[in-house]
């Protein structure tokens, strides 16, 4: 199987993290061969990766729109990682593990702002339910503008996975807006710890919120009662780093 990733910036950061076996680069006839492409290029012929001119319909074809920015890249699909390979990773980093739990979200613009927020804040993996989720697409590889590709994301029963971080010392913390969810003051984020964000309109299913060890709410000042799931994430994830002393 492969995959066509498509967008200058998410073509280069997927060369450069090089989870992936590329088999062709693509640039379309008459781009400007400079910034992101022009790095993307070097970055393809420094690992013997093909690349090709062709025109711009023919990247279309292979990407299914016109969004391509003038390039595209055959790879092979996102390489999904396990729970062992997040802690392995936190403790080869001395770190506490430090993890994100996303419970069946919709909307792979949400999941792709909530990735490219964990990359950014080093989270040491992400983890998706085995279905009924947004999963990692070339889509969200381009929303995220790449950083998937430099993150650890993984699918497993979440209520199985919350019990094996437990059972290993982890605090789960679900990201909840009803009245039993506690202050952020309130909650430590230090420390081993992964945070669990529900689905766009749910929130958190039962089981999962019933797993975790608190509950925490995001303040509010305004007339809204709640914000996008993507969001009410990043502030968490944000609030989390901060407590960590950002490191």
């Amino acid at each position: 199987m492969r995959e066509v990733l498509f967008g200058r910036h998410p073509v280069y950061e997927a060369l450069r993290a090089g989870r992936r076996r590329f088999f062709r680069l693509w640039v379309a006839e008459g781009a400007q061969v400079k910034g992101d492409l022009r790095a993307a290029v070097r970055e393809a012929e420094g690992q013997g990766v093909p690349v090709a001119r062709a025109p711009r319909r023919k990247l279309e074809a292979l990407v299914g729109h016109d969004h391509h920015q003038g390039v595209a890249l055959e790879a092979s699909p996102y390489p999904y990682a396990d729970l062992g390979e997040m802690l392995a990773l936190a403790a080869r980093r001395e770190e506490p593990p430090f993890l994100l739990l996303l419970d069946a979200l919709q909307d792979p613009q949400n999941l792709a702002t909530l990735l490219r927020t964990a990359e950014a804040v080093g989270v040491h993996g992400v983890l998706l339910p085995l279905r009924r989720t947004a999963t990692v697409t070339p889509a969200v590889v381009n929303a995220s503008s790449g950083a998937v590709e430099h993150l650890l994301v993984g699918q497993m029963n979440l209520a199985q996975a919350i019990d094996a971080l437990q059972e290993a010392g982890g605090w789960v913390v679900g990201l909840e807006g009803g009245a039993e969810a506690q202050p952020l003051g309130t909650v430590s984020l230090k420390g081993a710890l992964a945070l669990v964000v529900g689905s766009e309109g749910q929130g958190l299913r039962r089981l999962v919120r019933q797993k975790c060890d608190a509950l925490l709410r995001l303040p509010m000042r305004g007339k809204m009662e709640s914000l996008n799931a993507a969001v009410a994430g990043s502030v968490a994830l944000y609030f989390a780093w901060q407590q960590r002393g950002f490191v």
